[in-house]
């Protein structure tokens, strides 16, 4: 009977203890929701950010870092598959001469948004209007320079150019969705730097 009732209270207390999880499981999604409803595509925001859901909570601001950093790995990924191709030499005439054009938009795109990161992370309360400034600046420098490489292969028929389109095309909606919860955290004030 000892046996019964400690496994018995052994599973009430594993039942609570999913509670709990399940709880906090919640908790996150909400966080995550939340932060991706300022976005303009909210599914792409939410798959992309939800490894950061239990550290971002509600901070405006680790919510922000969170998306350019989601940013700065997708842009790296995309400028390292141009660069293959360019080495490999297949894309020739107008879509080489695109090619290197968007190789160049990205590395572009790439040092803005390292420099957003960095400054959000050291934002301060007595510069955080000139430093969201700058952020906002620069993130909608790494758009226009997105925007610029799908310029180039405009009209571009082949399966590589396709390709290109939709990888860089992707990128922009992360960027999108970075600018927009950079854009979130300057309209929330340096007061939402305290929120934990």
């Amino acid at each position: 009977m000892a046996g019964l009732h400690v496994s018995l209270s052994f599973l009430v207390l594993a039942g609570l203890m999913n509670l709990g999880l399940l709880s906090a499981s919640e908790n996150g999604n909400n966080y995550l929701r939340e932060a991706c409803s300022v976005t303009r595509y909210r599914d792409l925001c939410i798959h992309s950010l939800a490894s950061f859901s239990h550290t971002a909570k509600r901070s405006p601001s680790r919510w922000a870092r969170a998306g350019v950093s989601v940013t700065i790995g997708e842009a790296k990924h995309v400028a390292q598959y141009l660069v293959k191709l360019r080495k490999r030499g297949t894309m020739r005439g107008r879509n080489g001469a695109a090619l290197s054009d968007c190789i160049e938009c990205f590395q572009d795109a790439i040092d803005n948004l390292l420099n957003s990161l960095g400054m959000l992370r050291k934002l301060s309360s007595k510069a955080f209007d000139r430093q969201m400034s700058d952020v906002s600046t620069w993130m909608s420098a790494v758009l226009t320079d997105e925007d610029t490489c799908l310029d180039g292969f405009d009209g571009s028929k082949g399966k590589r150019a396709k390709f290109i389109r939709n990888q860089v095309q992707n990128v922009t909606y992360i960027t999108s969705n970075a600018l927009a919860l950079v854009n979130k955290l300057a309209t929330a004030g340096a007061g939402s730097l305290n929120i934990p």
